[in-house]
């Protein structure tokens, strides 16, 4: 019988060692922020119910949700009918749960579900993995983690204002010095519409310029006119787009102007004023951010602030985004809960830290030291010194077998320990510790505290 070579599935991945302390580098800083602006940490269950995912995702998302067959005899329930009806009969009889798609629905069912025992505002955020049967290509999964921070319960704009420094804290954290927070409003791009004679057609307008970035305004314009827009609207809109920024208060300048007419546009815009006004209050300033009134977010349940952020200069798409939402909860039967979130894109920060070369420190063993020995006793009289630095915090190990001192210390170099106590009969003797800079080759005589002294 032919052993058949292991794999994992298509899509998904290992994170080794090295991989691993760099992603919890990356959670590390995020959560560090999140919890320093208040916010708790929440985990929901790997899968859901099918109930609450469907219809929450468009036809399109629904396609790609993970379904989980039932336990036990799972076709028990069907009949030769359903399987001549085909998936959409089987699938209610083969299946009642499936994995989550994102964090925000799992969130919007817990905010119902606990919604008496929560103090609002609420704040959390949430760092798990989801599931997409999506085709994986490059940047793109069928599992990857999510790392979301909402606040639900208020509509005050203190929130946004609080998003745009949570983000500047991050970046500055991980050393990022050229990256463009991009900020707009779902209301400005509503008085779009109203201002070139296409009231009520914002979506539409949203899902064509959303896509300006990939294929240019020529060929969004024809999506428009096939999206039965007018010339005349198509030409009202070029100017706006053809625009060059020119710092944030032109901008606000700008289109003040161009929205006079829309109730709901000035209003768009008079938000993203006091979200600036607020960010000054708070310390902040508006340095790496630019208001971009052609950001979209083709995604229909925004109402207010939208944001997207860039890291300039390297070839992957963006690492953060997010925006304010009026009715996350109504789908599970809580109306007119507002709240506003954003996500990090863990995966994509990873490939720009890494394309940057900013991961350098981190290359290093979590050891510290490691214990070598000459024999059986001198192990044994290792081990009680083993226990005495873990007991100083001192995270460190023993060679667990009688081998040469050449195999032990290739080892220490193999996991990049820098320093190694040597026991032999000597320092068995004298009590003494035999202490040694792996990387330099320098060694000396050393009592215990002495050699904390030196890893201190």
């Amino acid at each position: 019988m032919s052993i058949s070579k292991p794999s994992i599935p298509k899509g998904t991945r290992d994170f080794g060692p090295t991989e691993m302390a760099r992603r919890n580098y990356i959670l590390e800083t995020i959560k560090d922020t999140f919890r320093l602006f208040g916010f708790q940490q929440l985990e929901t269950p790997a899968m859901e119910n099918l109930t609450t995912l469907t219809g929450k995702y468009g036809d399109e998302g629904d396609q790609l949700l993970f379904k989980i067959l039932n336990s036990g005899d799972f076709l028990k329930q069907v009949t030769v009918e359903d399987f001549a009806q085909g998936a959409s009969a089987m699938l209610p009889k083969v299946s009642e749960k499936g994995l989550r798609y994102d964090l925000t629905v799992p969130f919007a069912r817990f905010v119902v579900m606990n919604r008496n025992e929560l103090v609002f505002p609420f704040k959390r955020f949430q760092i798990q993995p989801v599931w997409r049967a999506d085709r994986p290509q490059r940047g793109r999964y069928r599992e990857f983690y999510q790392c979301d921070a909402d606040v639900v319960g208020t509509d005050s704009l203190v929130c946004e204002a609080e998003i745009l420094l949570m983000i500047k804290r991050v970046f500055t954290a991980f050393g990022l010095t050229d990256y463009t927070i991009k900020v707009n409003n779902r209301k400005i791009l509503t008085g779009l519409a109203e201002v070139i004679g296409v009231p009520g057609k914002e979506q539409e307008l949203c899902v064509a310029i959303d896509k300006l970035d990939k294929i240019g305004w020529e060929k969004v314009k024809e999506e428009l006119l096939n999206r039965g827009f007018s010339g005349e609207a198509a030409e009202k809109l070029a100017p706006m787009v053809a625009r060059q920024p020119d710092g944030n208060a032109a901008t606000v300048v700008f289109f003040s102007e161009l929205m006079a007419g829309s109730e709901i546009g000035t209003k768009g815009v008079s938000e993203l004023v006091e979200v600036f006004e607020l960010l000054n209050t708070l310390g902040g300033d508006d340095s790496f951010i630019q208001f971009d009134p052609m950001l979209a977010r083709g995604l229909s349940y925004y109402t207010g602030a939208i944001f997207e952020v860039k890291v300039n200069n390297v070839q992957i798409g963006s690492v953060s985004g997010g925006g304010r939402y009026d009715n996350l909860t109504g789908v599970f039967g809580l109306p007119d809960v507002s709240g506003v979130g954003f996500s990090f894109g863990v995966d994509r920060i990873y490939d720009v830290l890494n394309e940057l070369d900013l991961f350098q420190d981190l290359s290093q063993s979590p050891v510290r030291l490691m214990i070598a020995h000459f024999g059986e006793e001198e192990m044994r009289y290792g081990l009680r010194i083993l226990s005495k630095l873990r007991n100083a915090g001192i995270s460190s190990e023993i060679y667990p077998e009688q081998a040469k001192i050449k195999k032990q210390f290739a080892y220490a170099d193999r996991k990049h320990i820098p320093y190694a106590i040597i026991v032999g009969s000597e320092e068995m003797k004298s009590g003494k510790i035999t202490f040694k800079n792996l990387k330099t080759g320098n060694q000396e005589t050393l009592d215990f505290d002495q050699v904390l002294a030196r890893l201190a």
